[in-house]
């Protein structure tokens, strides 16, 4: 059997392909070391796996937020071998997920745009080139995250619409101390900061919530996909719940830079699947 994993800092999405090639689904919360111990690690890792812990895995192959470094990556490992001590196991970064999914075995650019942003140009094996996401206080151009800030600073400023400043009001009752209180003190404010985009997202027709989305992509776009060697001439494709929903406005502004976009995904598991799944 073969066990694939695209993880986040909110959940993990299982795949499991069994001798016949039948595939399996599984949910579970995030998995992200930056966040979790091993132990936390571990106890998602169960929950989401409790009908397969004992199934014959001959290979892991885990995608994952914050597994770029070589503790994180042994962190994940190890706790897989606690539960499947005999399979080949692979942890890569949720980039080379993005990139695999997307672009298979081809050239392109791959980017996320979800909670956080990144993006990279694959040459069909790995990635050639990566421009720095920086993470969610430097960088994040076009997340939620990144939406979430750019729009708590317009209603603090009084720069919003007074009808959808009214209607955020009523809807989440904030004052300023409280949104610091929860950026300074949650346990992960990224989250918090992009829980905000579902209420953007109802108000994109607004001309100025609709300018301020078109902005975030556009400075995603220029600050990473136009740092790629040519990457005019080359497909650049998106996942992410943010490129997804926000996909009518993500492609005008690739119309309007000419930027080659494809695929627009909300997430990689079912392009991870494909890539993975044994060739008959």
């Amino acid at each position: 059997m073969i066990l694939i994993a695209e993880s986040g800092s909110t959940k993990t999405e299982w795949r499991i392909i069994d001798s016949k090639q039948s595939v399996f689904h599984a949910r579970s919360g995030g998995i992200n070391p930056y966040y979790l111990d091993a132990s936390g690690i571990l106890e998602v890792m169960r929950m989401g796996l409790i009908e397969y812990i004992d199934a014959p895995v001959n290979e892991i192959y885990f995608y994952g937020a914050g597994c770029s470094s070589v503790k994180n990556k042994q962190t994940i490992r190890d706790c897989f071998m606690q539960l499947f001590p005999k399979a080949k196991i692979e942890i890569n970064h949720d980039m080379l997920a993005a990139a695999r999914s997307l672009c298979g075995i081809e050239k392109g650019i791959a980017c996320i745009l979800g909670t956080g942003s990144n993006s990279c140009l694959y040459d069909g094996i790995g990635i050639i080139e990566n421009v720095r996401s920086l993470g969610y206080i430097l960088g994040d151009e076009g997340s939620g995250n990144y939406l979430g800030k750019q729009f708590l600073t317009h209603y603090f400023k009084k720069e919003l619409p007074e009808a959808v400043a009214n209607q955020f009001y009523e809807e989440f009752n904030l004052e300023p101390h409280d949104i610091l209180e929860n950026i300074y003190h949650h346990h992960m404010p990224i989250l918090y900061l992009s829980s905000f985009s579902k209420f953007i997202f109802k108000y994109l027709k607004d001309p100025m919530i609709y300018n301020m989305v078109y902005q975030a992509f556009k400075k995603f776009v220029e600050l990473n996909v136009m740092k790629y060697t040519n990457y005019a001439d080359l497909p650049v494709h998106f996942t992410g719940s943010v490129a997804f929903h926000y996909g009518e406005v993500l492609r005008k502004v690739g119309d309007d830079l000419g930027i080659n976009i494809q695929e627009v995904v909300v997430g990689p598991i079912d392009g991870l699947t494909q890539y993975h799944q044994p060739k008959r």
